[in-house]
């Protein structure tokens, strides 16, 4: 499983409707403009059902949702305690 990748088609198919063309998985969703509150909120509930994870509301923060590298990250090591628990 590409956890990245999955984050990453998911944005390009529901987010952008299909235009990925510039999507940088290091930009800002916040300062690109990528996500608006709702689409945010839409990310959120696909990864929690996609990877089997919940997802705390204190773990909401730009250092773990603000782009599709900090995000994958974030889901792999969600996914990774899961595994040892």
């Amino acid at each position: 499983m590409n956890v990245k990748h999955e984050i990453r088609t998911y944005i390009v198919e529901n987010i952008l409707f299909g235009d990925g063309d510039g999507v940088d998985e290091n930009a800002s969703f916040q300062e690109s403009g990528i996500l608006d509150s709702t689409g945010f909120l839409e990310l959120i509930g696909f990864v929690e059902e996609r990877f089997d994870i919940s997802i705390a509301d204190d773990e909401l923060s730009p250092e773990h949702f603000d782009s599709v590298v900090k995000m994958s990250t974030f889901v792999e090591q969600k996914l990774a305690a899961k595994a040892v628990a």
